[in-house]
């Protein structure tokens, strides 16, 4: 059953964080967490699962972090759930065998039925939508605020 847990916001935050606060150079795990407050223990799980499903690149070294694997209008909030759904491999009562009828014929189907429709509209929402949402809400962005146009 699809809920919203904690790994599942923090890594939607922590790939929306990225794509707006690049600004060209890879973003640092220790940047994302003071700014969303995402404990690390979560943070560091989620972006090695991330790196994992081609959604983040990682980049070793002093002056490494992550960056988005793809352009932010590629990559979906629905992907993002997937990785983090597999990552808490949860019983799905939705595949169990045990049941009524009633529940096996009916209420299975339902739930799955909405649950196809809830990932379908999560599948059309990109991380550029989210980051434009982002820039309407007033939120500042590091990578701009860094950027430098001088010659």
């Amino acid at each position: 059953m699809l809920r919203l847990s904690k790994k599942m916001l923090y890594a939607i935050e922590a790939v929306v964080d990225i794509a707006y606060h690049a600004g060209g150079q890879p973003v640092q795990s220790r940047e994302i967490t003071e700014r969303q407050g995402i404990p690390r223990r979560y943070l560091e799980q989620a972006l090695q699962h991330l790196v994992r499903a081609n959604i983040l690149t990682g980049i070793r070294g002093p002056r490494g972090g992550y960056n988005l694997a793809r352009e932010r209008r590629r990559i979906t909030v629905g992907e993002i759930v997937r990785v983090v759904r597999r990552m808490e491999a949860a019983e799905d009562p939705l595949q169990s065998d045990d049941g009524s009828v009633l529940a096996d014929k009916v209420i299975r189907p339902l739930w799955h039925d909405l649950q196809s429709d809830f990932m379908d509209r999560l599948d059309n929402i990109s991380v550029e939508d989210l980051c434009q949402k982002a820039n309407m809400a007033g939120v500042e962005s590091e990578g701009r605020r860094n950027i430098d146009f001088t010659i």
